[in-house]
């Protein structure tokens, strides 16, 4: 797996020193995840300047991607509440070379409009479903589709959605066989593991 550096939490002399020694080995792609806006602009300007940055998601690119790899994940979002997890995803999934279609605002409130996109979704290697509230949406897609399917809990919603702990709680009870759920929010660990599905299939098909 390739270099990532969280950037959450880390004060800007820590992160700045960090990312200068990483800035040197300029064959070397790194993924920036969790990077505010005042984080990139407390960097000196040659090293924001390398930063390829996506504010919504949080991310950056130093150094450029890594080669493409073949597969496409769907990254499937219930609400557009969802959308800073989704993109994430999606920019890490696009950082290690895979390609992906997002989708957002397909949840269970307006299940036609999920069910209007299960062909599409069916075509990809892997799906992650992005889902906070009452966490349902993951549990239906895997019910209708074959491929994986990575559930990620998001901490929308208010009362007793406890911050995506009702929406985490829901997709590890869920009866769907074989869906997989990663931590609240981490829209960066379900595209890792989606990366590690694929090239371990690909591995496989070429080693047979």
């Amino acid at each position: 797996m390739p270099e990532a550096v969280l950037c959450e939490g880390k004060d800007g002399a820590a992160l700045v020193h960090l990312l200068a020694q990483l800035a040197e080995h300029v064959d070397n792609p790194v993924l920036l995840t969790r990077m505010s806006l005042g984080q990139l602009d407390g960097l000196p300007v040659e090293l924001k300047k390398s930063i390829d940055y996506e504010p919504v998601s949080r991310t950056g690119f130093l150094h450029g991607k890594r080669p493409p790899v073949k597969g496409e994940v769907a990254v499937v979002a219930a609400g557009t509440s969802d959308n800073g997890v989704a993109l994430e995803a999606a920019r890490t999934l696009e950082f290690l070379g895979l390609s992906s279609v997002v989708m957002v605002d397909v949840g269970v409130a307006g299940l036609w409009r999920l069910l209007d996109r299960i062909e599409r979704i069916s075509s990809c290697d892997v799906a992650i479903a992005i889902a906070g509230m009452d966490g349902a949406m993951p549990t239906v897609l895997a019910g209708l589709v074959a491929i994986p399917v990575i559930g990620v809990p998001v901490s929308t919603g208010y009362g007793v959605a406890a911050q995506g702990g009702t929406a985490l709680n829901a997709m590890l009870a869920s009866c769907s066989q074989g869906m997989v759920v990663t931590n609240i929010n981490n829209g960066y660990g379900a595209a890792c593991a989606a990366f590690r599905m694929i090239i371990g299939k690909n591995w496989k098909q070429t080693n047979e």
